[in-house]
């Protein structure tokens, strides 16, 4: 089946009892039981297993081209149980530009218990050889990144972790399903923060992982159960019934990018833009090959610094001044002060997240009311 119809149907089947078309929401904790230790379908507690649950980890990992999906209660959740597939004095090789929750995790909260992790620039694919050691067991990339929008080589660099026997994790939330399958580049893992566009209406926070070998599913999954860390029914419903539009709202992320990108590329007061789609992108060529299209996220770097870029975050209307991405409305954001202010400030210069860069999360409005908005506020300076 082609991608549009298993965002529809996959994982998913009428309601045996009634018929009912969409996936019920099952909020329970236990389930009967016919003879001790005998179940009816393999459900006994819901932070094992939920009927809910099991339908958009199967919608997911078809999605994703993968066999096995593995949903959290938020993406950090996710990311922690890949990392809890090592042990103190393991090594991790991190792409230099991540989103902030992401460093901190592994710098605050693993970096302590004894994993150590290296900072690469992965555009760099010598100086990713480089960096490794014998104890190097994970590669984690994002690809955009966030905030930066570098494009990395998942085919590439999956090759070179895994002769290095290292496995390879892409968050995978910025590109989606839709544009990008690390899987099938070569990456073991792939990562959502289904708050962001898997969810597409900023009303739901939960995290997902999909992966093709069935040990690394099993490890994942008594990891998931042994946590606990799993989101609630309600969520996993919302986010089922979200999957079935991705294909369109991406299409349309996708459109409203691209022409707002060539507009603040044009833009007088607009110092840089990034956005794989334009030309003057470093790796416009890779996108162009390794995604479907673009995406919805641009960055931009406004003359003036931080006074320009409060003054045009303090004047837009239809982009609202918030974190995360990926809703059906725009969000815009400041980097530097929001969402990567736990990144050392040296680290976020080396990046080039200054005081002058804003992120940009761009919905399926009118594309012209946006451009408008955009406008408007630039020229309140």
């Amino acid at each position: 089946m082609q991608f549009n119809t298993r965002a529809i149907h996959a994982g998913q089947k009428a309601d045996p009892s009634t018929g009912a078309i969409m996936t019920p929401i099952y909020q329970t904790s236990t389930y009967v039981q016919k003879s001790p230790g005998v179940l009816v379908d393999q459900y006994d507690y819901s932070r094992t297993n939920n009927p809910t649950r099991s339908a958009l980890e199967a919608n997911l990992a078809a999605l994703e081209g993968g066999a096995w999906g593995i949903c959290f209660s938020s993406g950090v959740a996710a990311i922690a149980a890949v990392i809890h597939l090592l042990k103190a004095g393991d090594h991790v090789l991190l792409c230099d530009d991540v989103y902030g929750g992401t460093f901190r995790l592994f710098d605050k909260v693993f970096k302590p218990l004894g994993i150590t992790y290296s900072i690469v620039d992965m555009t760099n694919l010598q100086a990713l050889e480089e960096a490794f050691n014998v104890h190097t067991k994970l590669v984690w990339l994002e690809t955009p990144t966030n905030p930066m929008l570098k494009i990395l080589d998942i085919e590439k660099i999956a090759k070179i972790a895994r002769s290095h026997q290292a496995l390879l994790a892409v968050d995978n939330t910025f590109a989606t399903p839709y544009l990008q399958n690390p899987l099938t580049l070569g990456a073991h893992i792939a990562c959502h923060s289904t708050t962001k566009y898997l969810g597409g209406h900023s009303d739901l926070v939960g995290g997902a992982l999909v992966v093709n070998d069935q040990e690394l599913a099993s490890r994942l999954h008594f990891i998931q159960n042994s946590v606990g860390a799993i989101p609630g029914p309600m969520d996993c419903f919302l986010v089922l019934r979200s999957t079935k539009t991705l294909h369109v709202r991406m299409e349309r992320h996708c459109q409203n990018a691209q022409s707002i990108a060539e507009f603040l590329s044009q833009h007088k007061l607009v110092e840089k833009v990034y956005y794989p789609g334009l030309p003057t992108h470093p790796q416009h060529a890779l996108a162009s090959v390794q995604m479907k299209s673009f995406g919805g996220m641009i960055s931009i770097v406004l003359k003036g610094g931080l006074t320009a870029a409060k003054r045009f975050l303090e004047n837009v209307h239809l982009f609202s001044l918030a974190e995360s991405l990926g809703g059906v409305e725009s969000l815009i954001e400041h980097p530097a002060l929001m969402t990567h202010a736990s990144i050392p400030a040296q680290q976020r210069a080396g990046l080039g997240i200054v005081d002058g860069l804003v992120r940009l999360s761009v919905g399926i409005e009118d594309v012209r009311d946006l451009i408008d908005d955009l406008e408007k506020a630039l020229a309140a300076h």
